[in-house]
């Protein structure tokens, strides 16, 4: 029997990370991290990080483990996370994957290849100060296909698939070729829009209450991150960098953040949408039923 991989997806603010510990706590389990935010050091408050008293004990993984300053690659997380795998399961213990980048998680559970495109550090100097609208122009133009299906207020996604489609005339095809050395159970938080909008307007509130903006501003003057660094970073940091120098009032940071992020989730269930071996579920006290579905027997 192949070991089995649990992976706990969805779109930001539907309760992911608690349902993750929970199920972790459960099954014996250690989290790892699919999250593209998470893995940069700093980035705590406006990524949702966990924090040590949420963990609850529970083990996780692939948090923290670079500085904002690099860059960081899905073929990176995936090699990373293959690793964590393998380790889990050598402790006897569940490997839970918990996130909402699409892609990374994608990459796991397909064994995607990765173009080996080396990096165009000129390109990437020349793109650094376009705006997300205007890559995606870009890409769009170089690889039709590819723009259809990218996450396209993501501007290091674009850049990359720009470099890759320059230097490949296209991005290669990822097909879905489930990987046969794990049997990887997928359930997908979905809670109902409006729910999921409230979720989101909450969050924010906590979040700045916590200290974001402040957050931000140390990212910026501490450890020195640009603004168009932190603008690429997207969603809180984008908007708040915006913020800090003086482009909106904190009344338009607000609602312009509870949009975006809104937004945003709802192009995260486009993507999820598309992987029919989701079990999808509303929220976290339907997810007995679905463990228990005879296609999830044995976890």
């Amino acid at each position: 029997m192949k070991p089995k991989v649990l992976i706990i997806l969805g779109p930001t603010a539907s309760g992911k990370s608690a349902l993750a510990v929970k199920l972790a706590k459960r099954l014996s389990g250690e989290i790892i991290s699919a999250d593209s935010r998470q893995v940069y050091r700093g980035l705590d408050i406006g990524s949702g990080k966990i924090t040590k008293a949420e963990m609850k004990g529970v083990p996780h993984h692939l948090l923290d483990i670079v500085s904002p300053q690099k860059s960081f690659s899905v073929a990176r997380y995936q090699k990373l996370a293959n690793q964590k795998i393998k380790e889990i399961l050598k402790r006897g213990k569940l490997p839970i994957i918990c996130g909402g980048t699409g892609f990374y998680i994608q990459a796991i559970v397909d064994g995607i290849t990765f173009p080996k495109v080396a990096p165009n550090n000129e390109l990437r100097r020349q793109l650094a100060g376009k705006s997300p609208t205007e890559l995606f122009k870009i890409l769009e133009k170089l690889d039709p296909a590819r723009s259809r299906n990218i996450d396209r207020a993501n501007p290091h996604r674009l850049i990359r698939a720009i470099e890759i489609a320059q230097a490949l005339g296209k991005v290669p095809n990822h097909e879905d070729s489930p990987r046969g050395d794990y049997d990887f159970v997928q359930i997908g938080l979905n809670p109902e829009p409006e729910i999921l909008k409230q979720k989101i307007k909450t969050r924010l509130a906590k979040r700045l209450k916590q200290g974001l903006i402040k957050e931000v501003q140390n990212l910026h003057n501490q450890s020195k991150l640009s603004w168009s660094k932190l603008e690429a970073l997207g969603l809180e940091y984008r908007f708040v960098a915006l913020y800090l120098q003086g482009k909106f009032t904190k009344k338009e940071l607000v609602e312009k953040l509870n949009t975006e992020i809104w937004h945003y989730a709802k192009r995260q269930m486009t993507w999820f949408k598309r992987d029919q071996r989701i079990n999808w579920i509303k929220n976290a006290t339907q997810v007995k039923m679905t463990l228990e579905d005879t296609a999830l027997k044995g976890l």
